[in-house]
């Protein structure tokens, strides 16, 4: 299994009163994390886009587990949970910087066309980017 890592320096905007980082901005970071991901492989999503494409979020878990606080640097590890062709899973494991794991996620994305939303096999319009995902899902066999 393939994993991408990213870190994140706490700013205080992302905090809330209480000195931790809002809960929403973890979604945020899981984006950075996706695209940190995406990018190690060789692709930008942004290209998908230019081509009439995206890939949007169809579930999200997030378990929070530990605060992260303004002034830690945070590190992102991103990896593909499943892919089966037209859905993938992204896990993510959010850690603060003394190595305590403070969120566990899963976002679950298809590859759709822009205009109507229509989910579509990666493999048919990007087959480079489906055959990279199968060789670093978890769900690898």
């Amino acid at each position: 299994m393939y994993i991408a890592e990213r870190t994140i320096e706490v700013r205080y905007a992302e905090t809330d009163q209480m000195g931790v980082v809002y809960h929403a901005n973890y979604i945020v970071w899981l984006e950075l994390g996706r695209t940190k991901l995406i990018e190690t492989i060789g692709f930008r999503y942004a290209d998908m886009e230019k081509v009439g494409f995206v890939s949007p979020v169809v579930d999200l878990s997030i378990s929070y587990k530990r605060p992260i606080t303004y002034g830690q640097v945070a590190l992102i590890k991103t990896w593909v949970e499943e892919y089966n062709g037209v859905r993938v899973v992204y896990g993510y494991d959010i850690y603060n910087d003394v190595g305590e794991l403070s969120v566990k996620a899963y976002s679950t994305h298809i590859c759709a066309k822009k205009e109507g939303f229509k989910p579509v096999k990666m493999a048919k319009y990007f087959p480079e980017w489906d055959e990279a995902y199968k060789k670093i899902s978890k769900n690898n066999k």
